[in-house]
């Protein structure tokens, strides 16, 4: 596996598989390490944690940083090579970063936008840059954050041409034994906490009784609720018939969790 330090070192894997990460590798982005290498033979994971989509300097500062640890799971999963770039490399300071504009899925009311504001123009400014330098012939991404999915989806849309028809795959959500959804910010939850993180999955069981029944498994578990609503799957718009998602976002104290599911 190579470890990729230079935008010359790129030019070989032009047409690769993409796995755009922010490091802190669990078995969920194994998965999608895997599935991608099903694809093609040529898997580039990407590391790099972009203070760009963090509206909480706190939440950028806790989050985890395990480089080392994260080149070995890419190893073991399969990658064929790991790009890892500075901030520099991202954001050079003598250059403008193209910033692609905003898909209306990603201003949906009551979603992300309204509890991280600049969230997304961060994802969507990355992720773009990433898709420049790389030129990849495919990227998958994690139904486990179903809005920024929808998001990047419909910007490769858009922009299909500058990216080469760029193909878009989905990677299912994957949990625990205990139904908690994988994701990079567990590794902050204190072990006598993780009971109450559970409110989020046992919340989605109860989704096809309504918003309601959601908000009040989360009220149970002392989570503290942003969201929990159901919404069309493709849209994120009000409901009005299938396929629809119900989607929440929480707070257990510092630990901002998100998870979803059909409803």
């Amino acid at each position: 596996m190579d470890h990729l330090k230079t935008l010359d070192d790129l030019v070989p894997h032009h047409g690769c598989g993409l796995v755009p990460t922010m490091g802190a590798l669990h078995a969920g982005h194994r998965s999608l390490i895997e599935a991608m290498r099903r694809e093609c033979d040529d898997v580039v994971v990407t590391v790099f944690v972009n203070p760009t989509q963090f509206n909480d300097p706190s939440d950028l500062e806790r989050y985890p940083r395990t480089l080392e640890q994260d080149l070995e799971a890419c190893r073991s999963a399969g990658a064929t090579a790991v790009f890892a770039p500075d901030q520099t490399t991202i954001y050079p300071p003598d250059e403008t970063v193209w910033m692609p504009s905003l898909p209306p899925v990603a201003t949906r009311p009551g979603l992300e936008d309204a509890c991280r504001p600049g969230h997304f123009n961060g994802v969507c400014t990355v992720v773009a840059r990433l898709f420049d330098l790389i030129r990849p012939a495919h990227a998958i991404f994690g139904e486990k954050d179903w809005q920024q999915m929808l998001v990047l989806e419909a910007m490769a849309k858009e922009h299909t041409d500058r990216w080469n028809g760029l193909r878009m795959l989905r990677g299912p959500t994957v949990r625990e034994a205990d139904g908690l959804a994988m994701s990079s910010r567990n590794a902050l939850l204190p072990p006598a906490k993780r009971e109450r993180a559970l409110g989020l999955a046992r919340a989605l069981a109860v989704a096809d009784e309504g918003e309601r029944a959601m908000r009040t498994v989360l009220d149970e578990h002392g989570l503290e609720i942003e969201y929990a609503v159901i919404r069309d799957a493709r849209t994120l718009e009000p409901v009005s018939g299938t396929p629809a998602r119900a989607l929440i976002a929480a707070r257990l104290d510092e630990v901002r969790l998100i998870d979803n599911a059909p409803a």
